[in-house]
């Protein structure tokens, strides 16, 4: 009776109320408060508060969380818990091929941007949230469509022909599904894959590095509801270049062209000059002349005056009479008229939580981006389901859905809306206006100027595009576009024994794509063109599945540590695309269907197929957590080549060693030291479609079927193979305050897919074959400074940097018919590919300056005696090496700063050497000339040499006719530009509210933020943006890039 008794008041009950804190004293949110050897538990909330019910004061608590040791205590019915944070457990772990690694123990070549630095940035595609992030990664594209994504290269380039672009994997599988239309807030961190020893294992597609995104998952925690909602003012970030914007000096500046061409050319005096040149002004471009006179002067009165001067009596806005009618020329922005400014709101909701089986995540995204051009947008929902289940403790399940509907519009710039924009002199008129210049309308709205006699009947040059307006074509147009993309994923993990696990994982993607495109029947070139108006319908689908089978073994044996894996993949892509066109519509704006309209034009459909499979494995050593190795093979196969070459090998090993772990290592201040070194081979597949075999085309010839062969294939064709080293310094001194890694890579492609050219009595003029190889090689350094760090203050830098040297290393002899600087290879436009070049080597005429007359001179070589003069002739330049646009150093730095609930983070990225064609300067340093009239004028032009400015390097102003004049900004090295650019990408200031304040509201958390997005570039002259091309290539026909201005906040509950 007494043990009994004794028994039961051992076993009495209590509750308990807690809170779990970390080392500075602040909650810890989901550690998990367990009785030990039961189910009975719970999870802290967001105050680090649990509360447990009826526990034994025999029992037991085990407390853990990630990062933390676990503790294991007696029950009290109040505790304070002080969890410890776990440094070995802080080993950050990377996404790698087909799983995941720590960071000690990896000996490749990765980086990881995880999501609050995503957070920070207003982004519509995930991918160019790695601008400035990644050492080793380069990024181009400063379009600033609502649509528009851009272009990436990991440590430079790898082939002439063949893709150069990174494949993407989502979730473990390849993603296809169009960057735009994945949702950046679901994105738990993007894993860079940059060497042979990471991406091996990807086979035919990782020649050119793998990007990895790992999406959102539920956490073993209470449900946590978030709510993240913005709002932003988009705004043209062009900047312009120093152009003539006022009419009046435009007119002055066209009347020196003209004067100056009457004196110089056709020897006429000084007064009949200037009477000739005020006549010519107004004539049509085929003499001369402008089209378009819109200031009124006084009858007897010259628009320009003998001094060169805008005449004072003049009165801008032309009254002028036409065809029964006054209408009055005045001058619009065009610039000003194309774009706007523009909203763009987002909203993301989603939900997370579960426990020790069950965990879930689920999304809801909503993405209103109106672009800057009129016209132009993108509207995107995004859902996404994610959940994984621990159905036995053999077995866990797993599922994800994610549906995306977009709908956009693009500009249809068919018209040069963009290049019209930015060239146009600054004379003449977007719209018409009646005699009290008032903008007519008609029965479409306001009335625009086509520069072909309706207003007034002046015309525009034909340089300046007359019949179109681009301003109201793209109104009136229409380029619409809508698509639906469906992935399904689903996984389980078998562990049937201790150590060994076996993965089954599929994944399906559904992308429909629908184009409606529409061209007006009311004015301009195209009312003669499709006097009844356009339609066109385009649609494709692409269907792809993934299916893995995967095989992971884990053991350790005292200090020896073996992982093995070994795995097979199957990937299938299908291409449906379908297309018509007709004309002749019912009604313009009441049909977008094909339908609606009577005469067909054209239509078709076509198939494509793509298939890779693979067998591949992987083996991991480590001894003491000092000592690594690793070896990958993948044997692989792609439909992409002939059936007798369609499987390839390719591998990789690796090494690394923890110094620091050493018992003799013994520098205090050093807190971690790792050596690696990694060397493995690649392939590249992406070489197009159907190279190994003759192509033909189907025509139709009087009803009947003929062929018309139009490739010539080549059934050797195979893999481009990249052979990849790597090595290392990894380090974190001074109490990790300061850490990064020192990297030096070198990157060889054998087998480069080239194209051949033969001499056309052949019938063909060439095919491709593997006949090349390239070299990349570079150093990159990754740096992290945590400058101060107290319990309310936080300071952090980030600083990478890359500089690589890209070389053509052997080329076809075919391809080897001329001869730059003494390297044989081929022309192709202003480039050169040679051996011993960069594959963006410029070949360019070389500048020598002006003559004593005034005219432009280049460096002429004579071939026989290798001697060098100078011409004013530009077809008798000779054209030279003038370097290449690869950057000397590329790369990113930002700060981030945290005091109390305040954050502050500033991104920048810049790029330093290399060279552009600045072709937009180059446009607005041309003399005008016959037909060529009308474009606007840099006022550099103003400092032109001169018979009183003899010591200017820019060639003579005037109207041209000799080939001198006509030439005299002719491509050379004149316009090749310092393409060095530092860009302000990134502010983002927030505050987050006290948790004791919103708690009383029933938040958990409310973070309020600011920020902007692409603020500033510098570059070498002002309005040159070299930020959109590997090549180094500029444009002023492209669309604006724009900033953006964002307000937003973050609540949880």
């Amino acid at each position: 009776m007494f043990l009994a008794a004794f028994s039961l008041a051992s076993a009495q009950t209590i509750n308990i109320k807690g809170t779990v804190i970390d080392d500075n004293g602040e909650p810890v949110i989901g550690a998990s408060v367990m009785i030990k050897g039961t189910l009975k538990g719970d999870i802290t909330d967001v105050s680090g508060h649990f509360s447990l019910s009826g526990v034994k004061t025999t029992d037991k608590l085990a407390v853990s969380c990630i990062g933390m040791i676990a503790m294991e205590l007696d029950p009290q019915p109040e505790m304070t818990i002080h969890l410890k944070t776990d440094q070995e457990q802080l080993d950050e772990v990377l996404v790698v091929a087909f799983g995941q690694q720590t960071k000690s123990s990896f000996t490749g070549s990765a980086a990881v941007v995880k999501s609050d630095a995503l957070e920070k940035k207003q982004l519509t595609n995930v991918i160019s949230g790695l601008q400035g992030e990644v050492a080793g990664l380069q990024m181009t594209g400063n379009s600033g469509s609502p649509t528009a994504t851009p272009s990436i290269a990991i440590r430079g380039f790898s082939s002439i022909n063949a893709g150069t672009s990174p494949l993407i994997i989502v979730d473990g599988a390849p993603y296809d599904g169009g960057w735009n239309n994945l949702n950046p807030n679901d994105v738990e961190s993007i894993t860079v894959l940059k060497d042979a020893a990471s991406n091996a294992l990807y086979g035919a597609r990782g020649a050119n590095g793998v990007i990895m995104i790992t999406t959102k998952k539920g956490k073993a925690e209470n449900a946590v509801v978030t709510l993240d909602a913005k709002w932003g003012v988009n705004s043209r970030a062009t900047q312009e270049y120093d152009l003539i914007t006022d009419p009046g000096q435009y007119y002055e500046m066209h009347y020196r062209a003209l004067y100056n061409y009457n004196v110089r050319d056709n020897g006429l005096s000084a007064f009949d000059a200037h009477v000739t040149a005020n006549n010519t002004l107004g004539k049509p471009a085929s003499q001369g002349g402008l089209g378009y006179i819109v200031y009124a002067v006084p009858e007897n009165e010259y628009l320009i005056g003998t001094n060169g001067r805008l005449n004072p009596h003049a009165t801008l806005g032309n009254r002028v009479y036409n065809d029964g009618k006054f209408y009055t020329l005045l001058p619009d922005n065009w610039v000003d008229e194309a774009f706007r400014k523009s909203l763009r709101q987002e909203y993301n909701l989603n939900l997370t939580g579960g426990n020790n089986k069950l965990n879930f995540y689920g999304s809801l995204g909503y993405l209103n981006n109106k672009g800057i051009a009129y016209n132009s947008d993108f509207e995107r929902y995004t859902a996404r389901f994610k959940t994984d289940y621990q159905a036995k403790e053999w077995l866990k399940v797993g599922a994800s859905l994610s549906y995306t509907h977009s709908d956009q519009n693009d500009v249809n710039d068919g018209d040069n809306l963009f290049l019209m924009a930015s060239e146009m002199a600054p004379i003449y008129p977007v719209y018409i206006r009646d005699e009290n210049g008032k903008i007519m309308t008609d029965e479409n709205g306001k009335m625009y100027d086509y520069g072909s006699g309706e207003n007034g009947g002046a015309k525009r040059p034909a340089s300046m595009l007359p019949a179109r307006n681009p301003l109201q074509a793209n109104e009136l147009n229409q380029n619409r576009t809508n698509a639906n993309i469906t992935t399904l994923n689903g996984f389980a993990d078998i562990t049937p024994l201790e150590g060994l696990k076996i993965t089954f994982n599929g994944t399906v993607t559904d992308n429909e794509w629908n184009n409606t495109s529409k061209v007006q029947p009311f004015y301009g070139n195209t009312a003669s063109t499709y006097p009844g108006g356009y339609i066109s319908k385009t649609a494709y689908q692409t269907f792809t599945l993934n299916f893995q089978q995967i095989v992971n073994y884990t053991r350790q044996f005292d200090r020896h540590n073996v992982s093995v894996m070994a795995g097979h993949e199957n990937y299938k892509y299908n291409y449906n695309y379908v297309w018509g066109d007709k004309e002749n519509m019912f009604s313009y704006f009441g049909s977008d269907e094909l339908n609606g309209a009577v005469k067909v034009i054209s239509n078709g459909s076509s198939t494509s197929r793509y298939n890779t499979e693979g067998w591949f494995s992987r083996a991991m050593y480590n001894f003491d957590e000092k000592y690594f190795l690793s070896a990958s093979y993948r044997r692989d196969a792609s439909s992409r080549f002939h059936p007798d070459h369609r499987w390839g090998n390719f591998y990789s090993v690796g090494g690394a060693w923890t110094m620091n772990k050493e018992n003799w290592f013994d520098v205090s201040w050093i807190d971690m030291l790792k050596v690696k070194a990694s060397w493995g081979q690649q392939g590249n597949d992406a070489i197009g479609d159907f190279r190994y075999t003759d192509t033909y085309s189907i025509n139709n010839v009087d009803g009947k079927v003929a062929l018309v062969q139009s490739s010539v294939g080549n059934p050797d064709i195979t893999w481009e193979t990249n052979s990849n080293f790597n090595t290392g310094l990894e380090f974190e001194i001074f109490k990790s305050r300061i850490s990064g890694s020192v990297e030096y890579f070198r990157r060889k492609t054998t087998d480069m897919l080239c194209f051949v050219y033969v001499p056309m009595s052949g019938g063909y003029g060439g095919s491709y074959d593997n006949v090349g190889d390239m070299m990349n090689k570079g150093v990159e350094l990754d740096l992290h400074f945590n400058v101060l760090r107290t319990k309310d203050f936080n300071w952090d830098i980030n600083l990478n940097a890359t500089h690589y040297r890209n070389k053509v290393l052997m080329l076809q002899e075919d391809n080897k018919k001329n001869i730059l600087d003494g390297h044989p290879g081929y022309v192709n436009g202003s480039y050169f590919y040679g051996e011993g070049l960069s594959v963006h080597t410029f070949r360019l005429k070389k500048y020598a300056g002006v003559s004593a007359s005034g005219e432009s001179q280049w460096y002429q070589v004579d071939e026989s005696t290798g001697e060098t003069t100078v011409t004013t002739s530009n077809s008798n330049a000779t054209y030279f090496n003038c370097g290449t646009s690869d950057p000397d150093l590329y790369g990113g730095f930002n700060t981030t700063l945290s005091f109390k609930g305040f954050d502050l983070s500033v991104n920048f990225n810049y790029s330093i050497g290399g060279k552009a064609i600045d072709y937009g300067y180059m446009e607005f340093m041309t003399n005008p000339s016959n037909g060529y009239t009308g474009f606007a004028f840099h006022k550099d032009l103003l400092d032109a040499w001169s018979e009183t400015n003899t010591n200017s390097n820019i060639p003579r102003f005037q109207y041209a006719v000799k080939d001198e004049d006509t030439s005299s900004a002719g491509l050379s090295d004149r316009f090749l530009t310092d393409a060095s650019t530092l860009t302000l990408q990134t502010i983002n200031l927030g505050y987050t509210l006290p948790k004791n304040w919103v708690s009383k509201i029933g938040l958990s958390n409310l973070r309020i933020y600011v920020s902007g997005d692409n603020l500033y570039y510098w570059s070498k002259r002002k309005g040159f943006d070299p930020r959109g091309s590997f090549w180094g290539a500029t444009s002023t026909s492209s669309y604006s890039p724009i900033r953006t201005f964002t307000g937003g906040l973050t609540i949880q509950f």
